[in-house]
């Protein structure tokens, strides 16, 4: 009795089959290397800048968050003397498509945004009016929520290349004298078009906790031997069903 030496048809893979061998394959080789290999892409980072920069007393600082040449953001410290009162400000100018996370209420306030705020695109963008004091008869009035604070955040949103990116600047900001005063010592931005980042973020957060849900298990410590073995009985599926 003769044999056919025909070789088998090739079948192509359903897409659901083929992708949860792709993923044991994948969770298969991290296991072999370490966790590090799970790690968001290269081009995925926060650019951070620190800085030391004063604004007070009619000066200005314009902010350049992307280092392309192009002005993003400046700061203005304004006064007025006006019959019988002085008035100092301190204000944020976004170029045109920015702008700062704050709120409007008579003025659109910018606001002071503790360590580890959320920024991103579920928030709102209105804000320039930063600190103010208004010195006269009867009483002296500050309003603002930047009003003698320390280390606070500013939530950015600007355009790169027309492309919306997320940032952050920090200040402190004082009334001295009856004159706001303030200093910027950092500010960051996420460089992948429209993901959120937290205030004082200056890197990208631990692979851990961006994998995939279907290699969770890997993060825990799960076996190598377990997700070969696992990808050997799909295979052996594959043979049985797809082959002929």
């Amino acid at each position: 009795m003769k044999h056919s030496l025909r070789p088998r048809k090739t079948a192509t893979l359903p897409k659901s089959i083929q992708r949860q061998l792709n993923m044991y394959a994948l969770a298969a080789s991290a296991a072999g290397v370490g966790i590090l290999a799970l790690a968001v892409p290269a081009e995925a980072a926060i650019v951070y800048t620190p800085a030391h920069h004063k604004i007070t007393h009619g000066g200005s600082f314009k902010l350049d968050l992307n280092h392309d040449g192009i002005t993003d953001f400046t700061f203005a410290a304004t006064f007025q003397t006006l019959t019988s009162t002085f008035r100092s400000n301190l204000s944020l100018l976004p170029a045109a498509g920015n702008g700062a996370e704050g709120w409007t209420g008579g003025r659109p306030f910018a606001s002071a945004l503790k360590l580890g705020a959320g920024i991103g695109p579920q928030h709102y963008f209105p804000g320039k009016q930063m600190a103010s004091v208004s010195v006269g008869p009867p009483t002296t009035y500050y309003v603002g929520s930047w009003v003698n604070t320390k280390n606070r955040y500013l939530g950015l949103r600007f355009k790169i290349k027309g492309k919306t990116h997320y940032g952050w600047a920090r200040l402190s900001v004082q009334v001295q004298n009856h004159t706001v005063v303030g200093i910027l010592t950092g500010y960051a931005y996420e460089t992948i078009p429209g993901k959120p980042i937290k205030a004082g973020q200056t890197k990208e957060e631990d692979a851990a906790t961006i994998q995939p849900a279907s290699l969770g298990h890997l993060a825990r410590g799960a076996s190598a031997l377990s997700i070969v073995r696992g990808k050997e009985r799909l295979q052996a599926f594959q043979r049985r069903h797809y082959s002929d």
